[in-house]
């Protein structure tokens, strides 16, 4: 799981619930929030790093929230719960189960009857579980980190994000990559992914 960079400085807004949520009350800017929840994503590798998953154990309503449980557990208090609250993107928080369900019947039907190439299996999963945006902060860097888990699941090596590539544009050059799979036009994603 090589991201070299993390896209942090979310672009989700949080509420003041939300906010409340936070297991270290000193933070105070954006890149201190930043700092900590690196350090817990770090530790949330060191813990996938102990397993060895195939789709069957990813693809589940519980591993996609124990997944971001341990991504965050040390910084929210709500991590790897459901988002209660409307943001700027996703589906309405009573949707959220829902549509989870869906998108992990879809993906288990595409793995069982190889739909589509490993990596675009593993692509659809990050880009429809962004989509939905199940939490109230941290759904980018846990779904491109589920994203990971499948494909490696799938007998594929890890995605690289955009780390094989020296150009400043990556993030600019990602969010048009999700722009486009928002059309329906995954490639674009995919090879960002592996570049």
């Amino acid at each position: 799981m090589g991201l070299n960079w993390e896209f942090t400085g979310g672009e989700t807004n949080l509420d003041h619930d939300e906010i409340e949520g936070l297991h270290i009350p000193l933070i105070t800017t954006r890149a201190e929030l930043d700092e900590h929840e690196q350090a817990n994503i770090q530790r949330a590798r060191i813990w996938l790093g102990k397993r060895k998953l195939k789709p069957a154990d990813i693809l589940t309503d519980t591993f996609i929230k124990r997944l971001h449980k341990e991504m965050y557990n040390e910084v929210w208090k709500w991590a790897g719960q459901f988002r209660k609250t409307e943001k700027n993107i996703g589906v309405d928080p009573v949707r959220i189960a829902t549509d989870l369900r869906q998108l992990l019947d879809d993906a288990r039907f595409w793995v069982a009857h190889t739909t589509y190439p490993p990596d675009e299996i593993a692509i659809r999963v990050k880009h429809r579980i962004v989509c939905i945006h199940c939490f109230a902060n941290g759904n980018g860097r846990h779904s491109r980190m589920l994203a990971d888990l499948l494909a490696t699941a799938l007998g594929q090596p890890s995605f690289t994000w955009g780390a094989r590539t020296d150009l400043p544009d990556a993030r600019d050059r990602y969010f048009d990559a999700l722009r486009k799979a928002d059309r329906g036009e995954s490639a674009a994603l995919i090879e960002f992914a592996r570049s």
